[in-house]
């Protein structure tokens, strides 16, 4: 049975997170990624279910710049990678994470289970969540988020071990399948569609005092370190009693 530890709050942030199932893949190519980005934007919003259709007719551009009526979340950040997203968010309505999350994951696992001849559950349920508790903390948390690709360039970084800390922030900021790009575009550079998906002043207000990567890689690592513990199983039923 899932579990919530902790009620989300209107106006409070959370780190939001889940993993496929037996830590498989829940993106096999760029199509998926793309599908669960166009979701993060099309689901954010009170009125009724995502309209699939919108999917197959729509070109990028045009569909991250469809009006929404009210917003269930303000997003701040996020990074998919292969097994897993992450999503730094606020809840703007009562209920509202919940309500994105059952959104994004209902309609992300039905087009997966339909493209590869799939059924049941796609991710871990329910998603985790951890609390985030003030604008410093924000800022710290939503780069540890973006720096989960740094596992592809350099293997080693969880355990304090990179080659070219320059060459990463690089790789970073050009991995396709995060918010980190959003933060950095020059006054020459053209804003992605995909930026439609963050909350322009939750973004705003994080980009003022962004720490830089490289200064936090040793707690990111041990953020991710605690946030593992999260897929531990729990114990059920009651816990023995103790001896007299």
């Amino acid at each position: 049975m899932g579990y919530r530890r902790d009620p989300f709050a209107p106006g409070e942030y959370y780190h939001v997170f889940s993993r496929g199932i037996d830590k498989r893949q829940v993106y096999i190519d760029e199509r998926d990624f793309e599908r669960f980005e166009k979701l993060l934007y099309l689901a954010n919003d009170e009125h009724g279910q995502v309209n699939l259709e919108l999917l197959k007719q729509v070109s990028p551009k045009e569909l991250f710049s469809l009006p929404r009526k009210k917003p269930l979340v303000a997003i701040g950040a996020y990074c998919l990678m292969d097994n897993h997203p992450h999503i730094v968010m606020r809840e703007v309505t009562d209920g509202g994470i919940s309500k994105f999350m059952h959104k994004v994951g209902t309609g992300y696992t039905s087009y997966f289970n339909r493209k590869y001849d799939r059924i049941g559950n796609l991710m871990v349920k329910p998603f985790r969540a951890k609390h985030i508790t003030d604008d410093v903390y924000l800022r710290h948390v939503t780069q540890y988020v973006h720096l989960n690709p740094a596992e592809i360039f350099e293997p080693g970084w969880k355990k304090g071990v990179v080659s070219d800390m320059k060459k990463l922030e690089q790789n970073l900021t050009m991995y396709a399948h995060s918010s980190l790009p959003d933060y950095f575009v020059s006054p020459t550079s053209v804003p992605r569609f995909q930026k439609s998906i963050l909350n322009e002043e939750v973004c705003d207000m994080i980009s003022s005092e962004l720490p830089p990567l490289g200064t936090i890689l040793e707690e990111a690592a041990m953020y991710y370190a605690e946030l593992d513990k999260e897929y531990e199983p729990r114990p059920r039923g009651r816990l023995p009693r103790r001896g007299n």
